[in-house]
């Protein structure tokens, strides 16, 4: 049975990662065309980086990416120690609707966010399709999953902490500051590259947020699809698998640490 359980969870794993490795393995391919591996290069690595569209597009990814980030990591973790270590009416409820944006399909939040922003446009004149309305919407579904990365952490911290430096003296941010902060660290790094991760390779919610000016990698990748597959795109899309396997690996190893 033992045996079986392993075949079957080696088969699953195959299945998941197979798609993947052949990618990466084209993108080494010397072939222009077709799946017949013909030789070992690296000239479609050179020709991506020799190309000033894909800087460009590159540098509203990391832009959206860490913007995104950053507020999306303050706003989860204020959220998050609002949730654990304050009561008020409501709170279970507010709890449960952390979950939607995780849960809820990516198609029904990209077209939610495009509804709302033209809504917006109509009343107010503002805001425009733009990077700024793709940062908006990545914070969107990252701050939940923010907040449940660090929630999980509080509550593994032994609340007499916080309560011992109250005692002897410290005032409410004080204790935030230098108890809970520094306790809570590991799961507010960890959530903050898991949003990193999220917002780096999303294409659904990019996708009916962004304007003019605004393309992303993800977002070039499926236009050079529609046009004929590129190993310049198996090359772009290896970067991009393992620039998001090395924050999610580090975040993985943050949640890990000990209390």
């Amino acid at each position: 049975m033992r045996r079986l359980l392993t075949l079957h969870a080696f088969l699953v794993y195959l299945l998941l990662y197979l798609p993947i490795l052949v990618i990466v393995a084209l993108s080494f391919n010397q072939s222009r065309r077709g799946v017949r591996f013909t030789g070992f290069t690296l000239d479609w690595y050179r020709a991506l980086f020799q190309d000033p569209r894909v800087l460009e597009y590159f540098l509203n990814t990391l832009t959206v990416a860490f913007v995104s980030t950053l507020v999306a990591t303050l706003l989860g973790t204020l959220l998050a120690v609002g949730l654990v270590r304050y009561r008020f009416p409501g709170k279970g409820f507010l709890s449960y609707l952390l979950y939607i944006p995780v849960v809820v399909p990516d198609v029904v939040m990209g077209v939610s966010l495009l509804l709302l922003f033209a809504l917006a446009r109509e009343v107010l004149g503002f805001p425009r399709l733009s990077l700024l309305t793709v940062i908006l919407g990545h914070i969107t579904f990252q701050v939940a999953f923010v907040t449940l990365v660090v929630r999980s952490r509080l509550l593994l911290l032994d609340p007499a902490l916080e309560e011992a430096a109250r005692d002897l003296g410290a005032r409410g941010w004080q204790t935030f500051w230098h108890v809970t902060l520094p306790l809570a660290w590991p799961g507010v790094a960890a959530g903050a590259l898991l949003a990193l991760t999220l917002s780096l390779d999303d294409f659904v919610v990019t996708f009916f947020t962004a304007g003019p000016g605004a393309t992303t990698l993800p977002l070039y990748i499926y236009s050079s699809v529609k046009l004929g597959v590129s190993p310049k795109v198996h090359a772009l899309s290896t970067l991009i698998i393992g620039l998001s396997a090395f924050f999610l690996a580090l975040g993985y190893a943050l949640t890990r640490r000990r209390v």
